[in-house]
């Protein structure tokens, strides 16, 4: 009879012959699932007997992953900024690349006392509740257009404990505003940046598996940018900032769209590859404004 380490052992051997890059962690991750438990709940009892149909359900799991689906959306939860949310297939998952506009947009609230932050395309909520999580006064609303996005968001708040400081709302990046959202000193975005002849020409575990609509920003994947820096300012206070994640190539084009709209402090923040992946902005004047 096996224990749950033997099973363990067997799903990290298989995930690293595939290519699987973070095999250990996705094997205790799907393992964890199985047994209907926590990791750390797993790595706690990793060395007992597992009773019912483990082993069945670590195997379909196994065979899933190894088929493509992303660890994930089989095991119905990923770590982000520390905190475990909830994930399925009408949100992305959560990247450790977007920890990088996370990590900025906390650094920018500082000391500052009960902030106020809209998180727009939000998806799972990961950026604004990691926000709410480290910034124990500021308010947080999650948006999103997408209403099971929304209701996902939704219970990642309760999840995480944060319900009480977090709001989730419906709209549209692409529209104008509701002047009713109020004022905010932090509007951060992680939008669909994608251009769309590349959606077909990505990984598999990617083009196969999540949501097009939170990858796909048009012909240049600049739509929701355009968009953003055309309308959603209106909404920043006089010392607020905008902080979006990019693309690969994107930054250049971003920091022209917000010197266009009146921003005059940009900062740019690399991820751990070198890649420019996330950018701040923010206003010190009044400077006269065009057209994106």
């Amino acid at each position: 009879m096996k224990t749950y380490n033997d099973v363990y052992m067997e799903a990290r051997r298989a995930l690293r012959s595939a290519g699987v890059e973070a095999y250990g962690l996705e094997a205790r991750l799907l393992l964890a699932a199985a047994a209907d438990k926590s990791v750390e709940d797993f790595l706690r009892d990793v060395r007992l007997y597992p009773g019912g149909d483990f082993e069945a359900r670590a195997q379909e799991y196994l065979d899933r992953r190894l088929a493509g689906e992303p660890a994930a959306y089989i095991a119905g939860s990923w770590e982000f900024h520390g905190l475990e949310l909830e994930v399925n297939a009408n949100v992305l998952i959560p990247r450790s690349d977007t920890e990088v506009v996370t990590e900025a947009a906390i650094a920018f609230l500082g000391d500052r006392r009960e902030a106020r932050v809209l998180d727009l395309c939000t998806g799972s909520g990961c950026i604004g509740l990691a926000i709410a999580a480290a910034v124990p006064d500021c308010r947080v609303v999650l948006a999103d257009i997408d209403r099971r996005a929304l209701m996902l968001a939704r219970r990642n708040a309760l999840r995480t404990k944060l319900s009480q400081r977090v709001l989730a709302l419906e709209a549209d990046a692409l529209a104008p505003p509701s002047r009713q959202l109020g004022m905010f000193d932090l509007i951060v975005s992680n939008p669909p940046y994608v251009p769309t002849e590349e959606l077909e020409r990505l990984d598999a575990s990617v083009r196969d598996y999540e949501p097009w609509t939170a990858l796909d920003g048009g012909a240049d994947g600049l739509d929701f940018y355009r968009a953003i820096f055309a309308r959603w300012p209106v909404l920043l206070k006089a010392d607020g900032c905008l902080a979006l994640e990019c693309g690969e190539g994107q930054s250049e084009t971003l920091r022209r769209f917000g010197t266009q709209v009146g921003f005059t402090e940009i900062a740019v923040f690399p991820d751990a590859g070198g890649t420019e992946r996330a950018l701040t902005f923010r206003r010190t004047n009044e400077n006269e404004k065009s057209e994106i």
